[in-house]
């Protein structure tokens, strides 16, 4: 697929770092991601190629530091994290899995396929057009057991949307919402806050955000030029929030925050952040939340 936009060119740095992590020893390994480098596009492929030898993936993961101090232990953790939440969701008995923005997410055929879970992505219509193609190219007619939804968070509905596809709005479900706000508008923000407010009681919400005062500017966090990059002249970052702020936030639509992570959490949970010298941006952070 040509013509794609910075958002989407934006979504392979991130899958990049997670295939690269199988090129890590397993003792320090904090990811393992069978699947994205075959979902990725034959240049970003190379590059994960190249990194088997540990003096490229050094300077891979140099060029990125570069750009954002602590991005590469930043986007590992939070994969991390987001996993093994998705894991936990599903030994509670959770049997629906919903990633909104899936782009080439590789959890749905990773985690929930083989947990025999219905799992179902969201993505603008080309994006989906894209990720099945990649999928029946990788997987063949397995990967049709994950449903693909080609729907705009900003304009249209979604739970109906779900609906068509076999959703199930009477049993819990696990909602991953993975470096897709900072994306939206803040009102496409609360608009999908306000659809997933219908998700039946019991139902989880995992996302990430971008802290407010590095996305206006106020504090940095040595991500200088990443933060030029989104909200400079051809601006793709439009939300944040700061970590007091996602509570309320949460409330208004009818979710809990439980827990929300970020550097120092990662640090005290994952030794091999340690054992690797890792550092990790503090722009960045994840929220678990519950429909009670």
């Amino acid at each position: 697929m040509t013509g794609r936009s910075a958002a989407e060119q934006t979504a392979f740095g991130p899958m990049v770092i997670a295939a690269c992590e199988r090129y890590t020893p397993a003792e320090q390994r904090l990811l393992d991601d069978d699947l994205a480098a075959r979902f990725l596009p034959v240049g970003q492929r190379l590059v994960v190629h190249a990194c088997r030898w540990a003096p490229v993936r050094r300077l891979l993961l140099d060029a990125t530091e570069r750009q954002a101090a602590g991005l590469w232990g930043s986007m590992l953790c939070r994969k991390r994290y987001l996993d093994d939440q998705v894991r936990a969701a599903f030994a509670a008995g959770i049997d629906q899995l919903v990633v909104l923005g899936a782009g080439l997410d590789t959890r749905a055929h990773r985690l929930a396929v083989p947990a025999g879970v219905a799992s179902f992505e969201i993505d603008l219509p080309a994006n989906v057009a894209d990720k099945r193609r990649r999928v029946r190219a990788v997987l063949g007619e397995r990967g049709d057991e994950v449903r693909l939804a080609p729907l705009d968070l900003a304009s249209d509905d979604l739970v109906p949307g779900l609906e068509r596809l076999g959703y199930a709005t009477d049993r819990p479900a696990v909602v991953v919402w993975e470096a897709v706000t900072q994306y939206l508008t803040e009102d496409a923000v609360h608009r999908t806050l306000d659809a997933l407010s219908a998700l039946a009681t019991g139902s989880r919400l995992l996302f990430t955000h971008i802290r407010r005062d590095f996305l206006d500017g106020t504090h940095l966090y040595g991500a200088g030029p990443v933060h030029r990059r989104m909200t400079g002249e051809h601006r793709v970052w439009h939300f944040g929030v700061d970590p007091g702020e996602v509570g309320p936030l949460l409330g208004r639509h009818g979710w809990t925050e439980v827990e929300q992570v970020g550097p120092a959490e990662y640090r005290a949970h994952h030794p091999e952040v340690a054992l690797r010298g890792l550092s990790i941006s503090e722009i960045e952070r994840c929220v678990r939340a519950e429909k009670r």
